[in-house]
């Protein structure tokens, strides 16, 4: 039964009905339910989905529309990313999180969520158990994002531009900023849209360092994958003779991560859970607030503006 209820599962998640986060707590439930008759296999699996499915999102970035957001653009997502990672750092230590599982959960909140736990997870050597806490915390916390900073933002009197800004500053997956803007106005959706490629661009600089500093016997372990992610992203920017094909290549992607949620999903159980604790969801919540409620007020001060 177990077997039949796993394919049944793996088969709802590539088939795009449902969504990463559905996929990751489907997989979640059925870790908690059943003992995972396909263990080892998964493992390898998700590791490789991982990293092919980062390749196939890069077709959905334009860096041409990234350029354009302008200096200012730049320099809000650089500070925001730099505030975000010694944030994230600092309460990762006072709150005792295994380091891995922190700074997954910091770089998630800091650039893009799970495109950016994706990217790193595979070059810091994560186990499933790390990988899976920090996706469920970055995408818990994205819900709550998506369903309240609406209102919020109506609720303070927030204009098109203000909203978009800090949507794009403080939600953490790409989709949700488009999804949260998208409600708010064309001009927020716009605004949340540029601003936030521009920092899921910072996925590059944060891959290729922690590469380096995970280097081992003097030998640094590249992530290809980050590469061929450059060049489908240039391709989508600059070759436009394959467009046709480029929202396939990215839909593949989604639906690569989204199968490799619910595999990863599968191998947490009770036991593990356990040993993991509430530590790295309280970290997940304090830094995310933080960086919420900061880039919320520097907007509405005025010291972030477009």
């Amino acid at each position: 039964m177990s077997k039949n209820i796993f394919f049944i599962g793996l088969i709802l998640a590539a088939s795009g009905l449902v969504s990463p986060p559905v996929a990751l707590v489907g997989g979640i439930l059925y870790g908690f339910t059943f003992v995972h008759p396909f263990h080892v296999e998964a493992k390898h699996l998700s590791k490789f989905l991982l990293q092919a499915s980062v390749v196939g999102l890069g077709f959905g970035m334009d860096l041409a529309q990234v350029l354009r957001v302008g200096r200012s653009g730049f320099i809000y997502t650089a500070c925001s990313i730099s505030f975000a990672m010694l944030l994230g750092w600092g309460l990762g230590k006072l709150l005792s999180v295994k380091q891995r599982t922190s700074f997954l959960i910091t770089a998630g909140t800091a650039i893009c969520g799970g495109s950016a736990i994706a990217a790193i997870a595979p070059i810091t050597n994560a186990s499933e158990e790390e990988i899976a806490v920090s996706l469920g915390t970055v995408f818990l916390l994205n819900s709550v994002a998506l369903l309240t900073f609406p209102a919020i933002g109506t609720a303070l009197h927030l204009t098109q531009t203000q909203f978009g800004l800090w949507a794009a500053l403080a939600i953490h997956d790409t989709s949700s900023v488009v999804g949260a803007t998208a409600k708010f106005g064309a001009v927020a959706l716009a605004v949340g849209t540029t601003i936030k490629l521009a920092r899921a661009l910072w996925i590059v600089p944060l891959s290729v360092g922690t590469a380096m500093a995970n280097k081992r016997k003097a030998r640094i372990h590249w992530p290809w994958f980050i590469l061929f992610f450059c060049l489908a992203a240039v391709a989508n920017t600059y070759v436009h003779t394959f467009q046709m094909f480029y929202p396939n290549l990215k839909h593949l992607g989604v639906i690569g991560l989204t199968v490799t949620l619910f595999l990863i999903g599968t191998g947490l159980s009770k036991k593990t859970l356990q040993e993991v604790g509430v530590r790295p969801l309280l970290q997940g919540i304090l830094l995310w607030i933080v960086v919420a409620v900061g880039s919320l007020s520097l907007i509405r001060a005025g010291w972030i503006h477009l």
